[in-house]
């Protein structure tokens, strides 16, 4: 029986510069669908004709038909799309942690685009590119009137090269114009380092092939230097859009005793309706050792905090809600994104694809995330009186337009603030004039967060915790 290879993905989004995540299942043929809708299909091809005899200037007929596949696809759910060749391509490299563009995870919201997240460590970063942002003009081009696909086009291009990003953002009066440099990015997965003696930090940016190798270096590293013991350990995985399926579950692996349910998922087809255990079955690919193998037996009893916020998507809500629903961590930080739903892109002719929406997920205790996300155990927001900066005109699963319902609970609307947008500083982002006329200090600007600092008011919450405060050791069964 023939069989069409696709690849299945869990991600939040669609990347600039093309970081989307994926797993590599076959589908089975399907079966034979009802009949085509012949009145629809006619009036489909009077369209045609009419747009090909008398449309002002002449359209070729691949541009027509790539335009009527992409509107097929978009207007489904944010997570459906259309992949030329070139986003194909990228999708596929982009996993392996090295990617070329600006390094943000963006959608589509009222025809222009959408910031979802930054990537850690990239050009959009470090330039202070927030989620919520609405891009508008890319050069001297509008969004307008753009596919997603042909917006993220636009931002790649060439290492080294420039691009000018107008920005709509909430709390300035005034579009703000940021210029970029274009680069090779590298993402680093796994980060760690051991914040005191007996307390350990490990961050996950993304999840990628490399994640559950890197992970297990990482926790070998960090038991080393605390002469092998910790006394906690805190799993970072705040702004980290999603990534790869099965690195989501051997991350969840590696805290988790063997062959517990991580994750299951669920759709029309057969092959939408599976189980994923802690078991190397299911998170290895393309090799056939362990990297968990060896790792300290201790990593499964050591205290830990996970650590999550509106920015963790997909992979992250994978981990922490397994984590939550098998009482091994306690989630701490802010409700999560909620991108609960499973994409499978397949392949077509011309190295194109299209990536089809076509399952949810659930957690092991059979929690639907889609449109809801995980909700912390302790809510903690990003400074002590919750007016972060980088907290205004967060969006998460349930604010885009199209998505799916939460099928398993009743959907709650996110909260929105209230406030109405007021100039915090001139659109050139350099330092404005307080009320009083005298300019104002770079040094009182908001600053970027520098994870597990000692500003760092959620980690240190959560170092807190680990220290004595409600502590929820795991209890093996």
């Amino acid at each position: 029986m023939n069989k069409i290879k696709t690849v299945s993905l869990i991600a939040g989004g669609f990347l600039a510069g093309a970081m989307i995540s994926l797993h590599l299942p076959a589908l089975a043929d399907k079966e034979a669908g009802p009949g085509l809708p012949i009145e629809e299909l006619r009036t489909f091809a009077e369209v045609y004709g009419a747009i090909k005899q008398g449309y002002v200037e002449p359209v070729e007929d691949k541009k027509m038909i790539t335009n009527a596949i992409t509107g097929m696809l978009s207007n489904l759910d944010p997570h459906s799309a259309y992949l030329d060749a070139d986003a194909f391509k990228d999708l596929q490299v982009g996993t392996q942690g090295e990617f070329g563009g600006l390094g943000i995870e963006v959608g589509m919201e009222d025809g222009l685009v959408k910031v979802i997240s930054p990537i850690e460590d990239t050009p959009a970063y470090r330039a202070g590119i927030k989620s919520g942002d609405l891009i508008f003009k890319l050069d001297e081009t509008p969004v307008k009137g753009l596919t997603l696909t042909d917006a993220v086009k636009k931002m790649r291009g060439k290492p080294k090269t420039p691009i000018k990003l107008t920005i709509l953002r909430k709390g300035e009066a005034k579009p703000l114009e940021i210029t970029l440099i274009r680069e090779v990015i590298k993402v680093q997965s796994v980060k760690s380092k051991l914040v005191e003696p007996g307390y350990g930090w490990i961050r996950i940016t993304q999840f990628q092939e490399n994640t559950v190798a890197d992970l297990a270096k990482h926790i070998g590293k960090l038991y080393k230097e605390g002469d092998g013991k910790l006394n906690g350990l805190v799993l970072d995985l705040r702004n980290d859009p999603g990534g790869l399926l099965n690195s989501a579950i051997g991350v969840a692996a590696a805290f988790l005793p063997p062959d517990v349910k991580v994750v299951s998922t669920d759709g029309r087809t057969e092959d939408a309706k599976q189980e994923f255990l802690a078991r190397p079955r299911d998170y290895l690919r393309g090799t056939r050792e362990d990297p968990l193998h060896g790792l300290p037996v201790d990593i499964k009893r050591v205290p830990l905090v996970v650590l999550v916020n509106s920015g963790s998507a997909s992979a992250s809500e994978i981990v922490a809600g397994a984590l939550q629903d098998h009482k091994r961590a306690v989630i701490m930080g802010t409700q999560t994104f909620g991108k609960g739903s499973v994409q499978s892109v397949v392949p077509l002719p011309g190295n194109t694809a299209i990536k089809l929406t076509t399952a949810r997920y659930y957690t092991p205790e059979g929690r639907s995330i889609q449109a809801k996300g995980i909700v912390p155990d302790i809510v903690v927001e990003e400074t002590a009186d919750g007016s972060a900066a980088s907290t205004i005109g967060r969006i998460r699963e349930v604010d885009l337009e199209r998505h799916l319902n939460n099928d398993r609970e009743k959907e709650e609307a996110s909260p929105r603030s209230e406030t109405k947008p007021t100039a915090t500083k001139p659109s050139n982002g350099k330092p404005g004039k307080d009320k009083s006329g005298k300019e104002e200090d770079e040094e009182n600007m908001p600053q970027r967060l520098e994870y597990a600092s000692p500003g760092d008011y959620q980690f240190q919450q959560a170092l807190n915790l680990l220290k004595g405060l409600q502590i929820m050791q795991y209890k093996p069964k």
